[in-house]
């Protein structure tokens, strides 16, 4: 991804903005057409934005609930954890996302003062803990959905290790193989489970 690097920032962060800014219009707003033909561009935005960069582990977990959740919303309940788990090797992108999060008031603290993990954290606790995920009413954790079990983080374990797939988790940010799902995935399912960022182990 690294020769599309600028053209997927484009596209990634218009989407990102996109969506922060009129998803909650929307729900407030059901019948304004501007704020929901905004959100059809931002979903076309992040599908190109896959066509051009790839996929990580939100998409790839999010096979595994589809029985209990939409697709879109089992990334957005992952994103937050695979976020912390991707952070130490993602700062500069990190750093991106973060000010579109400061500048609509989701994250209200100094983000330039934090690197690596702890940088992870604070912008995946702007996604899910005081803002933007709970201003549209989305869980922010698995154990809210309803028909949420362990063998859904089984189940996900399981499709993570699927040779057909291996190829998902080498494209990550920090890049997998079936041999390390259980020590590295399976603690951010189980953080995702609780909300619990600290379950999280990072890559040395």
């Amino acid at each position: 991804m690294k020769k599309n690097y600028a053209l997927v920032k484009e596209i990634a962060l218009t989407a990102i903005e996109l969506v922060i800014r009129n998803c909650p219009l929307v729900l407030d707003e059901p019948d304004n057409l501007v704020a929901r033909e905004t959100i059809g561009l931002a979903t076309d935005l992040g599908g190109y934005a896959i066509m051009v960069g790839g996929t990580n582990g939100a998409h790839l977990t999010s096979y595994s609930l589809v029985d209990i959740c939409s697709h879109g919303r089992a990334c957005a309940i992952m994103n937050p954890y695979y976020t912390v788990f991707f952070a130490p090797v993602i700062e500069e992108k990190l750093r991106l996302i973060g000010e579109i999060y400061q500048k609509t008031g989701f994250i209200n603290i100094n983000l330039d003062k934090l690197i690596g993990r702890d940088l992870g954290i604070a912008i995946a606790e702007g996604m899910v803990a005081f803002n933007f995920n709970k201003s549209i009413g989305c869980p922010t954790t698995l154990a809210e959905l309803p028909g949420f079990t362990e063998k859904h983080i089984d189940r996900a374990l399981s499709a993570a290790k699927d040779p057909q797939l291996d190829m998902k988790l080498k494209n990550m940010p920090v890049p997998l193989n079936s041999s390390l799902v259980d020590e590295y995935m399976k603690p951010i399912l189980e953080a995702a489970k609780t909300g619990d960022f600290s379950l999280i182990r990072n890559m040395n």
